[in-house]
């Protein structure tokens, strides 16, 4: 007879939360390869070709638009097919956009590869393996999302180090190849072959029994309480990518020096991959309309110690922390929250929505948070973007649970 152990692991090997382990690994590999890897080998491109730093990294923001843009058709699509083919396909789209960033040597070249490259990010990461997991867990996917989330917070952990390696070894280019044969040798064979191809059953309401517990009623998700959940996202998507790219120069420009920065830099992964395992761990009987306004409220803490007192190393790290803990629950939010409100029917769609908006307000955001900071002052680029912080607390604030 079977041990619990033994039908953990068969669980995991061959029934449907292997999904979560392959989407883990390819999540580090999309992440690293994708989405990280620009912030050190933009400048390269840069300076090889004798573009513009904000043209070269225009291409980026491109990708992420062109991201945003297919985002609700990827997830209409992961619904009907599923996500073993929608992100193998996406990975196989990825591999030419890297390859094409590697080959391009004029200005249209490199766009077109970046909106290449854009169409298969939009298949590549959260957005697209949330539906994938809610198309295969239903209703009871918010702990794969969960444990997901905590395979990808690794993944600047490993792409940084990783791209850093590679261009010493085979220069930007030769990079950008490596990375394309990772995405079409690795990523694509594992979502075709290694995802589970079924999906949860989603049952129509049944008669309540007496003295049974009711389940959650839904909503519909087109109404008003659907719009306040994709404002309070698109909002507070400005945070995360504007700070990303601009946080640690401000608080270089504040006197504070280049290895304090990096180190205080260091503390926003393993925040964020903390307050993953205190969710994982506590927070299985917490709504995550609850976990989202908390996440958003300790962000709003934090501008306003950098408002009161001012960017000093200590409080320049307390803000790192306070921040990649918010980051890393209102990623969970953004699979989970839908899921509770909406439920599992039409789940990719509904995230293929959400994360269009998500997609194109990143895209802008720093190039905006750019254009505030060099012609006002970085106070007013961290004001705004405590703004758009609290616009998404005024959003998650607004949203009632239906009774």
């Amino acid at each position: 007879m079977p041990t619990l152990r033994d039908m953990m692991i068969s669980a995991w090997i061959t029934g449907p939360w292997r999904a979560v382990s392959v989407l883990g690994v390819t999540q580090i590999i999309a992440w690293g390869t994708i989405f990280y890897s620009p912030v050190l080998i933009v400048p390269l491109i840069a300076a090889e070709h004798g573009w513009s730093l904000s043209f070269t990294m225009g291409g980026f923001s491109l990708g992420l638009l062109i991201a945003g843009l297919v985002s609700p058709y990827i997830g209409r699509t992961i619904d009907s097919r599923g996500g073993h083919v929608v992100m193998a396909a996406g990975a196989l789209v990825s591999a030419a956009g890297l390859l094409g960033l590697a080959v391009a040597r004029n200005p249209v070249a490199y766009l077109a590869a970046w909106v290449i490259l854009g169409a298969g990010l939009g298949a590549s990461l959260y957005d697209p393996a949330f539906a994938t997991l809610g198309r295969i867990f239903g209703a009871a996917a918010r702990r794969p999302i969960t444990l997901l989330t905590l395979a990808g917070g690794f993944a600047s952990t490993v792409g940084w180090p990783a791209t850093h390696f590679l261009i010493g070894a085979v220069g930007w280019r030769g990079t950008y190849v490596v990375y394309a044969a990772l995405m079409a040798a690795v990523c694509a064979p594992l979502y075709a072959f290694a995802l589970p191809r079924g999906r949860a059953v989603i049952e129509p309401p049944k008669e309540i029994s007496a003295g049974a517990k009711a389940p959650a009623p839904l909503l519909p998700p087109n109404g008003i309480v659907f719009m306040l959940v994709t404002a309070a996202f698109t909002a507070y998507a400005f945070v995360p990518s504007a700070l990303s790219a601009h946080l640690l120069a401000i608080f270089g420009r504040t006197g504070i020096d280049a290895a304090t920065v990096v180190a205080i830099g260091a503390l926003f992964g393993p925040a964020q991959v903390a307050a993953r395992v205190t969710e994982l761990a506590f927070g299985r009987n917490i709504h995550p309309l609850l976990v989202g306004r908390a996440a958003v409220l300790l962000l709003v803490a934090g501008f306003v110690l950098l408002a009161l007192f001012g960017i000093s190393p200590l409080l320049a790290a307390a803000f790192a922390v306070m921040f990649g803990a918010a980051n890393g629950l209102i990623t969970i939010t953004r699979g989970a929250l839908p899921l509770s409100l909406f439920g599992a029917d039409g789940y990719g769609r509904m995230m293929g929505r959400i994360g269009g908006f998500w997609l194109v307000m990143q895209s802008a955001a720093p190039l905006v948070m750019a254009f505030v900071a060099e012609r006002a002052s970085d106070a007013a680029a961290l004001a705004l973007a405590a703004a758009f912080t609290v616009v998404a607390l005024g959003c998650f604030a607004a949203i009632r649970r239906p009774t």
